[in-house]
């Protein structure tokens, strides 16, 4: 059945019964759609916007891991919306300290065209057999005796049903759907609130000349060591300027504070300014579980996120793909409960997952750090530590280096020594979750540990509980 067919369909009421039904056409459900369709499995996702704003989403627009992508939608189906790829560092402007520090990324990195790479993630899931109802809002779940059997919706005013034998929910973050499935019974993470995540505003910005960074990402403190400015260059001319906070913090007037230092910045004078756009992001550790009977979670509604960096791409079509798979597996063997799509846990642990879980340790400091403080941690550190830290999750800190950020850093050993201390304790953190159980029946005791070891996270950053 065609996209236009479905919908047509779908606007006519009644029930549908496709295998898969995703809901949300963001990077992880079309990567997920995409990967259980080409197996031939009818795959439905459906997504709220219209079909002309489907994969318009508020966005950093860098994306780290360019290089590689699932092949369910292959990097050549999507390159073209690569619109910067000669970014290869990241800049630290830090006024605290007067000072630039320009550290190394790993990898392969790219700022893209979001709302392009958006509609070309949708024609890949497309082109590999998934169909696409827009304007398509879910409002409901359907459970039987605990097991997910699909979704409520309207569009356009009409009600819908669709029954499938799994749910894959890509509808972002805080998911509706998550507020409307009893997970009584299974370990899905609900230990999730809006203080876990951050609270994002991004303009799209034109200027006259080329600006002097374009081979750079940009990042700048704001007031608040829980908030960051980002501009991401997508040509030398076209930004990404936008601003987050932590929402443990108290309410940032985000449209206001980027453009004050978008006033100040001499390379935005004259500036051109259009789509504007807003977001939640998860700035947290990946969910403990992202599995119940019938239903999956995967990107940004299982907390796939970078927590320093807000970066999401490429862990969100990852997660896709092995969601899917370990779909493909339920459905060929008929069984679709917790145990039968728990490799899929475990897949993205294996990935990234534990990584994020111990760079959360270094966003829970930054909660409970002075701005000043911790501007003066980052001038001290070498940028190569600090890039290891923002995206592996550890780097090694031998006393010669101790010695010299002590030289550096004109009265912060306080901040430093207690950061040493955290690293020790995100090291703790990463070695546990790299033992992640193999099975649900393991789980509550590796979950007993995790949390007996955040006791002491706590402890060491003086910072507030975050779960």
């Amino acid at each position: 059945m065609s996209t236009i067919e479905g919908a047509a369909d779908a606007a006519a009421g009644g029930t549908q019964s496709p295998d898969v039904v995703v809901v949300g056409a963001g990077t992880a459900g079309c990567y997920a759609a995409a990967t259980i369709a080409r197996e031939g499995y009818d795959v439905v996702v459906l997504e709220r916007k219209t079909e002309e704003e489907a994969g318009h989403i508020a966005c950093g627009d860098a994306l780290k891991g360019a290089d590689a992508f699932p092949e369910s939608i292959p990097k050549s189906q999507i390159q073209s919306a690569f619109t910067n790829t000669d970014v290869d560092h990241g800049r630290f402007e830090i006024p605290q300290e007067d000072t630039v520090l320009e550290i190394p990324v790993p990898g392969e990195l790219a700022v893209i065209d979001r709302w392009e790479y958006g509609r070309k993630v949708i024609q890949g899931a497309g082109k590999a057999g998934a169909e696409f109802h827009y304007d398509t809002v879910v409002q409901d779940v359907v459970q039987e005796n605990g097991t997910v059997t699909g979704v409520k919706a309207t569009r356009r005013g009409t009600a819908l049903e669709y029954e499938a034998d799994l749910v894959i929910d890509g509808a972002g973050s805080l998911s509706l759907l998550q507020d409307k499935v009893d997970f009584g019974g299974s370990t899905f993470d609900t230990n999730v609130s809006y203080s876990q995540f951050c609270s994002a505003y991004r303009e799209i910005v034109h200027v006259d000349e080329p600006v002097e960074w374009s081979d750079a990402l940009v990042f700048k403190p704001t007031e608040r060591a829980a908030g960051y400015l980002w501009y991401f260059p997508r040509t030398e001319t076209e930004i990404n300027a936008g601003l987050g906070f932590q929402m443990t913090e108290e309410p940032m007037k985000l449209v206001e504070d980027l453009k004050r230092d978008l006033r100040d910045r001499p390379e935005f004078q004259g500036a051109r300014v259009e789509d504007k756009l807003g977001a939640a992001l998860p700035t947290r550790r990946p969910y403990d579980s992202a599995v119940h009977p019938g239903f999956v979670a995967v990107g940004d509604a299982a907390g796939h996120v970078n927590p320093t960096t807000g970066g999401g791409i490429a862990g969100a079509a990852y997660a896709g793909k092995y969601a899917g798979e370990q779909v493909i597996g339920a459905l060929e063997d008929g069984d679709v409960s917790e145990a039968a799509l728990w490799r899929y846990n475990e897949r993205v642990m294996d990935h990234y997952g534990a990584r994020y879980a111990a760079l959360d340790v270094y966003n829970i400091l930054s909660t409970a750090v002075d701005v000043d403080d911790l501007m003066g941690l980052l001038a001290a550190m070498p940028g190569d530590k600090l890039a290891e830290a923002l995206y592996s999750g550890s780097t090694d800190i031998g006393l010669k280096l101790k010695l010299e950020a002590l030289l550096k850093s004109r009265g912060y050993w306080g901040t430093i020594w207690n950061f040493y201390k955290t690293k020790r304790r995100a090291d703790d953190i990463l070695s546990h979750y790299e033992k992640y159980p193999s099975s649900p029946d393991d789980f509550a005791a590796w979950q007993a540990e995790r949390d007996d070891l955040m006791e002491s996270v706590y402890e060491t950053t003086g910072a507030d509980s975050k779960y």
